[in-house]
């Protein structure tokens, strides 16, 4: 099961660092696997959020997601989109923006820290909703029983999130790239920070809204499915295929796409402290994007969302953390040490609170197994007693 879930990333692995090692040299080798360990532990809470949208589809866009997806991730999002900002930024072609990197690559990262308040506020906010969305809706499950509980009935108002959403991008705007430009004397963010934060809200909107609005029609039809292919085996004709499956999956697949790409935003960003060989940092995060990918899958094939039933909370928790930080990022400069550890640990508490309650709930059933056996279930009774 391992081996079949991860055995592409176990082969992009061995043939990128072994390309790189040939390639560069050593130095390159190293630096590539320091930048695909960043990328997994910046990502690992994408993975189980993804995985709990991955659950709902078949195992043919399971593959879609392994194959084409992770195309997307690795060539657009990590290679062409650094790129492409250098392009907006010096007003470059493509061709000159690689050629930039190449041959003058303090200015080429000077250029992507110059458009990372763009960045982190359209990821920020992008983030900031799928966080908002989980965490003001009323769930069965509820881990933080205390926080959920009152915001779970705050979210019957109606677009509570948006509007939540909306007021922090201001506050961002007027506070962080307001004071960042009077302190350094840059040029002021705030048009930049405002603008790019409603895209990243207009393409939560546009995207989710779609993903759900074909997810939400797709359940009501299934219970009509079955009889239909019932009534067309019976009458010898062939099974109909329903389109709107297709539909649904795809889009579930264009919001999964858009939210790793929001995930990547401070893997490519972070890269940078480390390397600024455009060539290394793809082939690092792309490795690091196949584990994650990978791990995603597995989770779904091993029902480890349904298993452990908080993982999904700490999920989110984490991704309302890294909307906070990159929201701060666009003023203060955080470690990505800090950004991982975060997630990690809030994965982990949801872990270890899903062990226990399993524990609790096998505890309380023996309990209630118990009493149930009497004497004559189980138990030969002497005579006379």
């Amino acid at each position: 099961m391992v081996l079949r879930t991860f055995g592409w990333s176990f082969a992009v692995t061995a043939l990128g660092l072994a390309f790189a090692a040939w390639q560069w040299g050593w130095e390159a080798f190293g630096l590539v696997l320091i930048l695909s360990i960043l990328e997994i532990s910046l990502s690992f809470d994408n993975a189980v959020v993804n995985a709990g949208i991955l659950k709902k589809m078949n195992a043919f866009w399971q593959k879609i997601f392994l194959t084409v997806g992770i195309l997307i991730a690795v060539f657009a999002m990590r290679l062409i989109f650094p790129v492409v900002i250098v392009a907006i930024s010096a007003k470059v072609g493509p061709v000159e923006a690689v050629q930039l990197a190449l041959d003058e690559p303090e200015r080429y990262e000077n250029l992507v820290t110059d458009a990372h308040p763009a960045i982190a506020a359209f990821g920020g906010m992008f983030l900031l909703m799928i966080f908002l969305d989980f965490i003001l809706e009323d769930r069965d499950i509820k881990w933080l029983g205390w926080l959920e509980r009152p915001l779970a009935k705050l979210g019957r108002i109606d677009m509570l999130s948006v509007c939540v959403a909306l007021i922090i991008l201001l506050a961002t705007a007027m506070t962080f790239a307001g004071h960042a430009h009077v302190s350094t004397g840059h040029a002021d963010k705030t048009a930049t920070v405002l603008l790019s934060g409603v895209a990243g809200l207009i393409t939560y909107l546009v995207v989710g809204g779609l993903s759900g609005y074909f997810e939400d029609k797709l359940e009501k039809e299934e219970e009509h499915e079955h009889e239909e292919k019932e009534k067309a085996r019976a009458e010898g004709r062939p099974v109909p295929v329903v389109a709107l499956a297709g539909k649904a999956a795809f889009f579930l697949f264009l919001y999964l796409e858009v939210l790793d790409a929001s995930f990547s935003f401070d893997g490519v960003i972070g890269a940078f402290a480390i390397t600024n060989h455009i060539f290394w940092m793809a082939l690092g995060l792309g490795i690091g994007a196949m584990y994650v990918r990978s791990l995603t899958v597995y989770l779904v094939r091993q029902g480890t969302l349904d298993e452990y039933v908080y993982l999904e909370h700490g999920a989110h928790y984490a991704i309302g953390a890294l909307a906070a930080i990159l929201l701060i990022t666009i003023q203060h400069q955080i470690s990505e040490i800090i950004t991982g550890l975060i997630g990690i640990v809030l994965i982990a508490a949801s872990f270890i609170a899903s062990v226990r309650r399993n524990k609790a709930l096998a505890a309380s059933e023996a309990q209630d197994v118990t009493p149930d056996v009497t004497p004559d279930e189980g138990t030969e009774v002497p005579s006379g007693a």
